[in-house]
């Protein structure tokens, strides 16, 4: 018998987040009016952050295939380097976090790790892409501590290092922080495996935590709407426990050594929803459970907030028929629930029974295959007006001794050590360079290989021109992993946008996938997995599109890894690209004169490819003794960042004369690298730099214990390292404390 509904239907499916469009769709595959289980089931399944239907048709631009063998699982993706699968991917948990900072970033880490280790893979490693408000604003303040602390509460307690990162702040996050989590792991490619549920017979396996109420209509409600003036939301955060997870993690692992389980799933967002219809879907097969077979830690609970339900820690797990009992005993023994709650069946339906009492017969198909939407988009008319940057009206400096210090202490640049110290970043002793450089470099034990990773994306770019934008996000993180010894492999990706119903705000989006896309392509980079992030916006409006690219790249040989930091004194200081005369979309511009206007910096991609080459090839050969690239804040942040690591000091006297001097010392011009060396091997990486057509020039020495940089035939600027320090690693405590 089925479930019976409700008589106010309508108010019960408009309350999950469904519309009457939707709602008709559901009835027409249905043929007959869906219980309540049913339409919960569909509302998560068709929610923007699983069913993806506003973003599917232009996903597809992004390219699959690469230099390396690259991976698409259900889950995660990866490559295959040599034996070795390295599996990785970036989820968002920006709504969730802004309502309840530390549970909100703590199950962001769990979510992101779980799909890491259900592919087979051990995490090694964790990255993060964050984004607050100012800092002058005390919800802001209390919203980076209470992120910070969950992330570090959930990755210490776990034993999986959080390796590198980055923080920006901008007016347009105040009232929807942006929290991306990003994970890597590594298995032999012979032990993979895959989200499925197919082999009629088949059990269907419950294990890990229990069942509760926290979560309930987190990815149909809470990650698929906009926030309101008074939303109270926090219902539908969900609570995470690391020591559960650490378990998880090792059982997991062991029962996939068996050879017995045919799928593997993690309960995220949907819960029991999304792991059954999806595995039976990627399986091509039906399933059938009993929801009173389920575990729960909290009293009457309906069916249908079972089904939707987002605690944390759980999985199904699809088990050869007759080997249950081997599979449920590794479970067990690690304290963690294992029940078997139905099976594999030959009709391709997901059948869901109430004590026997069917409360829900949906075909998977239906459920897994969101409708797909065409959004109109329209360029929004005030850029015009944004763009338009007189440089006459920007008036030069005598002394920029205080500019720089100024752009030190904005905490989009200055130190990022308050965060990262709260990070254990060396458990499971992989890690070879430590955060605070260009990338995070991970060794591969037991070969001479390692992998590198980093998070990067300039929203305000992609602001001013989503397209150049995304392009831009892609080149530096590639950039970063070239000046880090490691060469571009595959990109995770992680889209956080406004709302997409919004034209404006679906031009920002499609413009930037297509950037993305191409970018790629050109530099023959696959894109393996990642997410969207939809209705990222407050009534204060929406924030900065955020195309956040996490980008993994491979060092053939980790004695080669190189850091940011000068190091030796006397060092030749080489610039390799071109400087150009642009502020359009600087920090300098909106720190110094409070202003974000003009173009995003020019990228040409062929440049890109040619400085790193260069770059590359420079490291490998062992001439180079540090390496950074050119960004926010442009050359002299550059140096300065170069300097006050090590506090190894530089005098350079080598520039060119006809560009202005703010746009020289501060203009953000892309595809710009730069690398220290012993003078007797400028020759050799001016060799390499003529056969790959990069532009080259010494521009100075690293000598003393002070940044001097020249220009137009005089000092622009001659700071100390000590001073220049003290501003840039004080910053964001000062302003955590006082807001100043």
């Amino acid at each position: 018998m089925m479930e019976k509904t409700s008589s106010k239907i309508r108010d019960i499916y408009t309350s999950l987040g469904l519309r009457d469009v939707d709602y008709e769709a559901i009835t027409k595959i249905l043929k007959k009016e869906p219980s309540l289980t049913e339409l919960a089931m569909f509302s998560v399944e068709w929610s923007e952050h699983c069913g993806y239907s506003r973003s599917r048709s232009f996903l597809k631009l992004l390219p699959k295939t690469g230099k390396y063998r690259a991976l698409i699982g259900e889950d995660s993706g990866g490559i295959i380097v040599g034996d070795t699968a390295v599996v990785f991917k970036m989820e968002s948990h920006n709504h969730p976090s802004q309502v309840e900072p530390k549970q909100g970033a703590a199950t962001g880490v769990g979510g992101i790790i779980r799909d890491i280790f259900t592919a087979g893979a051990r995490p090694i490693a964790s990255l993060n892409s964050l984004r607050f408000g100012p800092l002058s604003e005390p919800y802001n303040r209390y919203l980076l501590r209470g992120v910070v602390d969950g992330i570090q509460f959930y990755g210490n307690c776990l034993g999986v290092p959080t390796v590198g990162g980055e923080i920006y702040f901008d007016e347009s996050y105040s009232g929807n922080c942006l929290v991306n989590a990003m994970s890597i792991g590594i298995c032999n490619k012979r032990d993979l495996a895959r989200a499925r549920a197919y082999g009629v017979g088949n059990s269907i396996v419950y294990v890990g935590s229990s069942t509760g109420r926290d979560g309930i209509g987190g990815c149909s409600v809470l990650a698929s709407q906009e926030f309101g003036e008074s939303d109270e939301k926090r219902p539908s955060v969900q609570i995470g426990d690391p020591f559960t997870e650490k378990c998880l993690i090792e059982a997991t692992l062991e029962a996939l050594k068996t050879g017995h389980v045919v799928g593997i799933k993690d309960m995220g967002a949907a819960g029991l929803t999304c792991s059954t219809s999806e595995m039976a879907f990627a399986g091509d097969s039906g399933v059938e459970i009993e929801l009173g077979l389920v575990p729960r830690r909290e009293e009457g609970m309906k069916p249908w907030e079972v089904m939707m339900s987002e605690s944390q820690e759980r999985m199904l797990v699809c088990v050869k028929k007759g080997k249950e009992r081997e599979v449920l005993d590794i479970f067990l023994k690690w304290d963690l629930n294992a029940v078997v709650i139905g099976k594999v069946i030959k009709d391709k339906m997901v059948v869901v029974t109430d004590g026997g009492d069917v409360v829900a017969n949906i075909p998977p198909k239906a459920l897994a295959s969101a409708p797909v939407f065409d959004m109109p988009s329209k360029e929004p008319s005030y850029l015009n007006e944004i763009r338009r940057l007189d440089l006459a009206s920007v008036p030069e400096a005598d002394d920029y001794d205080d500019h720089l210090l100024k752009l030190l202490d904005s905490p989009s640049i200055a130190s990022k050590r308050w965060v990262y110290e709260q990070y254990d970043h060396m458990v499971q002793t992989n890690t070879l360079v430590l955060p605070g450089s260009d990338a995070a470099v991970l060794r591969l034990k037991g070969t001479r290989k390692g992998i590198a990773a980093t998070t990067d994306c300039n929203s305000r770019y992609c602001f001013l021109d989503p397209y150049k934008g995304a392009q831009i996000a892609v080149a530096e993180a590639a950039r970063n992993l070239v000046c880090s010894g490691a060469e571009p492999a595959a990109v995770t990706d992680c889209l956080n946008f406004g709302n997409p119903e919004k034209e404006d705000r679906y031009w920002f989006f499609a413009n930037c996938v297509k950037g993305i896309a191409d970018a790629c392509r050109y530099f023959k980079i696959p894109v393996v997995s990642g997410n969207v992030s939809f209705y990222n916006e407050s009534p204060k409006g929406a924030i900065y599109p955020t195309p956040t690219i996490g980008m993994i790249g491979v060092v053939g040989d980790t004695k080669k890894v190189c850091t940011q930091h000068f190091k030796g004194d006397k060092d030749a200081i080489i610039l390799l690209g071109r400087n150009s005369e642009e502020l359009g979309g600087s920090e300098y511009l909106k720190v110094i004169h409070g202003k974000v206007k003009g173009n995003a910096p020019d990228i040409d991609l062929g440049l890109e490819r040619s400085v790193q080459r260069t770059t590359l090839e420079s490291i490998k050969r062992g001439l180079v003794h540090s390496a950074h690239d050119c960004s926010e804040g442009g050359l002299a942040v550059a140096l300065a960042e170069c300097s006050i690591g090590n506090m190894v000091g530089a005098v350079v006297d080598k520039l060119e004369s006809d560009i202005r001097s703010d746009a020289l010392l501060f203009g953000e011009t892309q595809s710009r690298v730069l690398i220290s060396c012993p003078k007797r091997d400028v020759k050799r990486i001016k060799k390499i730099a003529k056969k790959n057509r990069t532009p080259f020039r010494v521009i100075g020495t690293c000598s003393g214990k002070r940044l001097r940089i020249y220009g137009r035939g005089r000092i622009l600027i001659d700071l100390s390292l000590k001073d220049m320090r003290k501003v840039w690693s004080c910053s964001l405590e000062n302003k955590l404390s006082n807001g100043r």
